[in-house]
């Protein structure tokens, strides 16, 4: 099974503020705690942990706008995080972003966005890479259509264009993705909005239904083929509560009826058969809500095994 070609490059983002609930911002500690360095060393990799970016703490912070709360709390890391992993990327390393809420997906992408750009040429549309997308929920609310003004409800949207101009701009201004290159795969927990959203989107969309029906390794060929048909660069952003709460206990936000332990595994272990995995992030693992590190040595072993990893 192919690893990697690039140097693994560790890079925390302890964000929790564009979460509804505390905890989440431990999640970078909860997977070093759970041997991440030693895991992918054990894998063949050659590896390097760049700490955190800085994120101050929510009790000293303004919630600011009640529609996108901490807006700039989250702009700030995301800046900090887009510069990151655009000199990463830059310098043909793999950025592996450990979260933090999925509002950190605005500047992983952001910066990935900014350096393929860079190297292929600045034009009207996004450069061209794909993004699977792992997550229970669509994460493509803005400020108008959010009924809580969490920002990890918005980062979908806010890399297609639209949303705060604070977060848009993040990199450069305007779109990073191609709708048509971004796969999302578990849904299971959306509202009307997004739905509507969805259905009027290039976006490719695979809700637990669809793997329920057609079996995961089914599924995941065809989100596979979807995104990256004619890329060379390839992004997993994984929510980890795409996994069933029996699974991965340890979120904010779980919901019943996700993947199974081996789905998931499956999943990513033919993401790394690609051989194009070029960037990383794994999200939402809380801590405070876990059960001994339950979920975060599960997040190791799935980071593992997207890396290339294999049984036999």
């Amino acid at each position: 099974m192919p690893k990697p070609d690039h140097d693994v490059h560790i890079l925390g983002a302890a964000l929790d503020h564009g979460a509804g609930r505390r905890g989440v911002g431990m999640g970078p500690q909860a997977l070093r705690i759970a041997k991440l360095h030693d895991a992918l060393t054990k894998v063949g990799l050659s590896v390097r942990d760049l700490g955190d970016i800085e994120v101050k703490g929510p009790e000293t912070q303004e919630v600011g706008d009640p529609s996108a709360r901490y807006l700039g709390v989250v702009e700030k890391a995301c800046r900090e995080l887009c510069a990151a992993v655009d000199q990463i990327v830059t310098d043909e390393h793999l950025p592996l972003i450990i979260g933090g809420d999925h509002s950190i997906a605005m500047g992983t992408i952001s910066g990935v966005a900014t350096a393929l750009r860079r190297r292929q040429g600045e034009g009207s549309e996004p450069p061209n890479f794909g993004v699977l997308w792992f997550d229970a929920h669509a994460d493509i609310n803005t400020p108008e259509t959010s009924p809580s003004g969490n920002i990890h409800g918005m980062p979908v949207a806010v890399l297609l264009g639209k949303g705060p101009k604070e977060l848009t701009s993040l990199g450069y201004d305007g779109p990073k993705l191609r709708p048509s290159k971004l796969v999302q795969v578990g849904l299971r927990d959306l509202d009307q909005e997004e739905k509507r959203r969805l259905r009027e989107s290039e976006i490719h969309t695979y809700t637990m239904s669809d793997i329920d029906r057609r079996g995961m390794a089914d599924v995941l060929e065809e989100a596979i083929r979807l995104a990256t048909e004619g890329v060379d660069h390839l992004h997993v952003s994984f929510d980890i509560d795409v996994l069933d709460p029996s699974v991965a206990p340890g979120t904010g936000t779980a919901k019943k009826g996700g993947f199974t332990y081996r789905e998931a595994h499956l999943a990513l272990e033919m993401v790394a058969e690609t051989g194009l995995l070029r960037s990383f992030e794994l999200v939402e693992v809380n801590p405070v809500l876990d059960k001994q590190n339950m979920t975060a040595q599960v997040a190791v072993g799935l980071i593992t095994s997207a890396m290339g990893k294999r049984i036999l």
